[in-house]
């Protein structure tokens, strides 16, 4: 199976598609009156549908992001900035990776996270004409209380947990669950050393930011994941629909 969408409503399919494409580099397909944008490789889509409106992120919400990886966060904060797009400084946070993070014009928070840590990337990462070639929806970020509950969710639909990152400083960690074969080099699924193989993986992971115990508000304009090979529509440890691909 393959975690093939994000569905988000929207006000305007069409006007927000074309950011993705104008902006990230995003190709646009129409899908009955909808819109689905995405870097074409084995990663997931956006399926951008009609009905929202008023969205407002909240850290106290259900959803929380999506993360595209690419080489050259720097390259690709200049590109945006020269456009018009508002985006935060890039930083190193903690051990985790280097990165910066910007809104879609409807508000839906969008973090930019490098293969490589700061001090690691190779030279000549990416063409500064076009920092979003090799770049794809690494991550869709869910908020939970209940990291057990998530993770036999996950586990039974056949994915694999391939990282966990404590980030205690902030009071949550991280938990990161794919559709793959792949082992992480490092088997202690902890260890710092996976994390930059870890954002250089073509597919799209689902992220958990855990505070224990914590409980989180449903989030109308998110609509729930789509799993291409899924059989019937199911709901996740939260409620939220999965769907078939």
């Amino acid at each position: 199976m393959r975690l093939s969408a994000l569905y988000l409503r929207v006000t305007d399919p069409d006007r927000l598609a074309g950011f993705y494409r104008d902006i990230l580099g995003m190709s646009v397909h129409g899908h009955r009156q909808n819109q689905r944008v995405g870097y074409g490789g084995p990663d997931a889509d956006l399926l951008l549908m009609h009905g929202g409106g008023g969205y407002a992120q909240d850290p106290g919400q259900r959803y929380w992001k999506i993360g595209i990886t690419l080489p050259d966060v720097d390259l690709a904060v200049e590109y945006l900035r020269q456009k018009g797009v508002k985006v935060s400084d890039p930083k190193q946070f903690q051990d985790i990776g280097y990165m910066c993070h910007l809104q879609d014009p409807e508000g839906f928070v969008i973090e930019l996270l490098q293969h490589d840590f700061q001090d690691n990337r190779p030279a000549g990462a990416a063409d500064p004409a076009d920092p979003f070639a090799g770049a794809c929806i690494g991550q869709i970020t869910l908020r939970t209380g209940d990291i057990a509950a998530e993770d036999a969710f996950c586990r039974a639909q056949g994915m694999r947990l391939l990282s966990m990152q404590d980030v205690s400083q902030y009071g949550f960690d991280l938990h990161f669950y794919a559709f793959t074969d792949e082992a992480p080099p490092v088997a202690d699924l902890w260890s710092v050393e996976n994390r930059e193989w870890l954002w250089k993986r073509p597919y799209t992971t689902l992220e958990f930011q855990h505070v224990a115990g914590a409980r989180f508000a449903p989030v109308p304009d998110y609509r729930g994941l789509e799993f291409q090979g899924l059989k019937d529509t199911v709901r996740d440890a939260f409620g939220d629909p999965v769907r078939p691909g």
